[in-house]
């Protein structure tokens, strides 16, 4: 939406505003600036070290570039999301509106249409309206790759940082927040990954429920660690997965993070960490507000980000990937390269 036709926006099928006070702060953006630039974050909100985190990476940097203005809403509640979305549409102030997480597809599906001359992003979900462009990833395939890692070491001995291997068990975890298709997609290609390396290893999962709840990641870890003798556990589950770094370095065993490269942004746990599934959110959302201001913006249509684009990238951590054999790490390049020539299938669903 160009700074020249900016003006106040309505519309009857509009998710309200009732009820929101108090749940997402006060109202009002960074004056001055050429472009405003609204954002609705997941539940769980700001300092997830994940997912929400990289989406203000990728703000950050935009801010840096760009005369921009930034104004931030973080719903407690799926239920916020509607109101936290048509409060910027409704001000008629914002050339964009970044709504981060699946979980706002179906407020936006109303919110959209009511409103269309406001440009929306929503990460992770479709939404085809001509005034959203959906950012989509390929978290399979990205789960693939540490699952192939995970498979990899589980049956062999290997010993960095504060973690170590038990090849005679030969068995990995993932730990999701909520089952959801779209976690659930995660367990699928780390599955996937792991048979790939491992025909005998064994993968145990548990899904918690929630995306903020660290105590409940450390207990479903911790269960894999004792009870199933795992030597490495997988994320897929917001800030609830610190706690999963927690119990491996309780352990002594290894983890995996998600999203964002977490032996950075939880070095306090970078000596088990031994690679983070990252999801360029921040690459996305840069990339939008870039387009804006350069008056390129396009809607109605979804933008899928994989191996290929490095959209989903097995990092390796910033403590221990110095000591994976390099053995292994030529066989991740391998099979990367076979699932972006599509010599591999992923699966997408459990």
């Amino acid at each position: 939406m160009s700074r020249d036709r900016r003006r106040f926006l309505t519309g009857a099928g509009a998710v309200g505003l009732a009820g929101l006070a108090g749940c997402v702060g006060g109202f009002g953006n960074e004056g001055g600036a050429e472009y405003q630039i609204g954002t609705v974050y997941a539940t769980g909100g700001l300092g997830d070290d994940s997912f929400n985190d990289m989406a203000k990476q990728g703000l950050d940097e935009a801010e840096g570039e760009f005369d921009i203005g930034l104004d931030k809403r973080e719903p407690e509640t799926e239920g916020e999301f509607g109101s936290a979305q048509s409060q910027f549409a409704e001000s008629g102030e914002y050339e964009l509106v970044n709504c981060i997480g699946y979980a706002q597809a179906e407020a936006l599906s109303e919110n959209a249409p009511a409103y269309p001359d406001q440009d929306f992003i929503l990460v992770d979900e479709v939404v085809e309206e001509d005034n959203v462009r959906s950012y989509v990833f390929d978290e399979p395939a990205g789960s693939f790759q540490v699952g192939h890692l995970a498979g990899l070491l589980t049956d062999r001995e290997f010993a960095a940082g504060d973690g170590e291997t038990n090849p005679d068990a030969n068995v990995v975890g993932f730990v999701g927040a909520t089952q959801t298709p779209l976690i659930e997609s995660f367990e699928a290609g780390f599955r996937a990954g792991v048979e790939h390396a491992n025909e005998d290893a064994r993968v145990v999962s548990s899904y918690t429920g929630v995306f903020t709840d660290t105590s409940a990641g450390q207990q479903a870890a911790r269960s894999m660690y004792q009870n199933e003798d795992a030597d490495i556990v997988f994320h897929a589950a917001g800030r609830t997965g610190i706690g999963v770094f927690q119990a491996a370095k309780d352990e002594g065993r290894f983890a995996i993070g998600v999203d964002d490269d977490q032996s950075i942004s939880n070095d306090d746990f970078a000596d088990v960490i031994l690679a983070s599934m990252v999801k360029r959110v921040d690459s996305a959302v840069y990339s939008a507000i870039e387009s804006v201001v350069n008056d390129e913006f396009t809607g109605g249509e979804a933008e899928q980000l994989g191996l290929e684009e490095d959209g989903v990238i097995a990092k390796y951590g910033d403590t221990l990937g110095d000591e994976i054999p390099d053995d292994i790490k030529t066989q991740l390049e391998e099979s990367r390269q076979a699932i972006i020539d599509g010599e591999i299938d992923v699966p997408t669903e459990l």
